[in-house]
C-alpha cells in the first residue's frame, strides 16, 4: 500500500453524533466492495477513515461499545455452566 496520506470528510471529532453514526454505518456497508474491488489507494484510504472514526466513536460512546457478556469467552462460560 502506498503511505500517502489523503485527506476526506469531515475529522470525526468534528462530526455531530448523528453524522458519527451514519458515517460509520456506511463505511461499514462499503467495507467488502473496498477490500475486495478497491484500489490499494482506495483500500489504504478507508481504512483510516474507519479507523478515525471507530476511535471517535469507542471515545464517545463507551457504555454502547461493552461487548455483550455472552459474546466473552467468560461469560459464554458463565452461561453454558447456568450461572
Amino acid at each position: 500500500m502506498t503511505t500517502t496520506p489523503h485527506t476526506t470528510g469531515v475529522p470525526a471529532t468534528q462530526l455531530g453524533d448523528d453524522d458519527l453514526r451514519r458515517e460509520l454505518d456506511r463505511l461499514h456497508a462499503t467495507r467488502h466492495d473496498t477490500v475486495v474491488g478497491g484500489s490499494e489507494d482506495a483500500l489504504e484510504n478507508h481504512t483510516r477513515r474507519m479507523l478515525e472514526l471507530e476511535a471517535e466513536y469507542l471515545t464517545r460512546f463507551p457504555a454502547e461499545s461493552a461487548p455483550d457478556p455472552a459474546r466473552t469467552r467468560a461469560g459464554a462460560r458463565r452461561l453454558a455452566a447456568g450461572r
